[in-house]
């Protein structure tokens, strides 16, 4: 076992003691958590317990290779209402306990936080360190941030006053959310896409599996679907050789069930094409998590048991970090379940922001009711609803005509939580060229 970091949503006792432990050692050695003597057990359980109730802070730790805690960092985003800086992010309250230093844990912690705020959409990172600690300072330095401040008059310590140096990083584009290739330019004449500013967005070609074939459903009404091939590989092989980025592929049999139903169908796509692809419907326990991605998915959609069974989410989260996603799919507002066919009492909103809390790395929203009728994406909804969140939102529900991809780009430049958008029954019919469709969301 080596060392490894991950993000903490809830703590238990064996975790909290490990943390307070060496918490207490780093304070006793100079610096922890802004403390200059040690507060006791009871205030700093308070005080980790209180950091996972604060919506704008994701905590991480660092393990050793026994799976002890030896460290921990805090990635801290603007509170919603900042839109100015909605795409920064601070680390704070990061350190590896004085005993393990020089092995290699503090690079790995670092290496969690600025993948974790590279994945939010962050593109810019943010650090404060006290001039005394010179091996962070080096750490940070190595990978990437610019000192480009002091305040002289930063902290104090036993001995009188510290300076503190201000760091800050450049962040790109994450792979495993964002577009993995530049497309060749096209002139297809798409009007106003030039006039957008340059984002990276991601088109999701969907693949929607019942009874082996590729359908497309209205409303989510199993009885209405409309077959548009009878070979889902040959049809990801024709997405794949477009130009798609990213494959989204749903077994509607299993949504229905509870359990996989096209388990062939989806081998066969992912034999075919090396994109990635992300799965959904009819998963719903550790088992069948670990069987697909092993099996070589590269990201695993929970949905009805996001709202039946919130701890194997949580559990999920942890033992795949990054390769979680939510789909939440709403009828006006309000939570569906069961391949649609069951509407809860849940809102749509608080579910997101369960499931962030939760630790998934994306959330899919989908409309029922404009779901396969081409009459336009929820925008107001899905907006609001990356707006409330800190991780990425796709859209799904609705497209239409390449004005709505146009409509959803306009949005996403001005909600930078939108990632991306779901196409389904559009390209199949031919309303939108899917060259164009690539052009107007990921841009040429």
């Amino acid at each position: 076992m080596t060392c490894s970091a991950e993000r903490l949503t809830r703590i238990d006792e064996t975790d909290m003691a490990a943390l307070c432990e060496i918490t207490t050692a780093t304070i006793l050695d100079g610096g922890g958590l802004g403390w200059l003597t040690p507060p006791g057990r009871v205030v700093l359980e308070r005080y980790f317990n209180g950091l996972l109730l604060v919506p704008e802070t994701r905590f991480f730790v660092v393990r050793d290779e026994t799976g002890q805690i030896q460290g921990c960092a805090q990635l801290v985003r603007p509170p919603r209402n900042n839109e100015a800086q909605a795409q920064t992010a601070q680390i704070r309250g990061y350190f590896v306990v004085p005993y393990m230093r020089g092995r290699g844990l503090g690079y790995v912690l670092a290496d969690a936080v600025i993948s974790a705020a590279t994945a939010m959409g962050c593109r810019v990172l943010n650090c404060e360190v006290p001039e005394t600690q010179e091996s962070a300072l080096a750490m940070f330095r190595s990978l990437g941030f610019e000192h480009w401040g002091t305040h002289p008059y930063y902290a104090r310590n036993h001995e009188g006053t510290v300076k503190g140096i201000f760091m800050t990083k450049r962040l790109e584009a994450m792979p495993s959310l964002y577009r993995h290739k530049k497309h060749p330019a096209k002139d297809i004449g798409v009007a106003n896409t030039d006039k957008l500013q340059n984002r990276s967005l991601t088109l999701y070609p969907a693949i929607d599996l019942k009874d082996g074939a590729c359908v497309r459903l209205r409303r989510g009404e199993m009885d209405d679907a409309t077959v548009y091939s009878d070979n889902p590989a040959a049809q990801a092989l024709e997405f794949a050789r477009a130009g798609c980025s990213r494959l989204h592929v749903v077994d509607l049999n299993g949504a229905f069930a509870g359990r996989s139903a096209n388990g062939a169908a989806v081998e066969a796509i992912l034999a075919a094409t090396a994109l990635p692809v992300q799965l959904g419907g009819g998963i719903r326990d550790m088992a069948g998590i670990a069987r697909w991605l092993e099996a070589g998915l590269d990201r695993v959609i929970l949905g009805s048991v996001a709202v039946k069974n919130p701890d194997l989410v949580r559990e999920a989260c942890k033992a795949f970090p990054g390769r979680i996603v939510a789909g939440i799919d709403a009828r006006q507002g309000r939570v569906a379940t069961e391949g649609w066919a069951e509407v809860s009492e849940l809102n749509a909103r608080d579910l997101a922001l369960r499931m962030q809390d939760a630790g998934v790395a994306a959330v899919i929203f989908t409309e029922i009711t404009r779901d396969g009728m081409l009459e336009g994406l929820d925008l107001e909804q899905t907006a609001d609803l990356a707006r409330r969140l800190s991780i990425p939102v796709i859209a799904s529900g609705g497209v239409g005509s390449a004005q709505h991809l146009r409509d959803f780009r306009a949005v996403a430049q001005e909600v930078h939580g939108l990632e991306g958008v779901i196409v389904g029954r559009a390209l199949y019919d031919g309303r939108i060229p899917l060259a164009e469709a690539i052009s107007i969301v990921e841009g040429d």
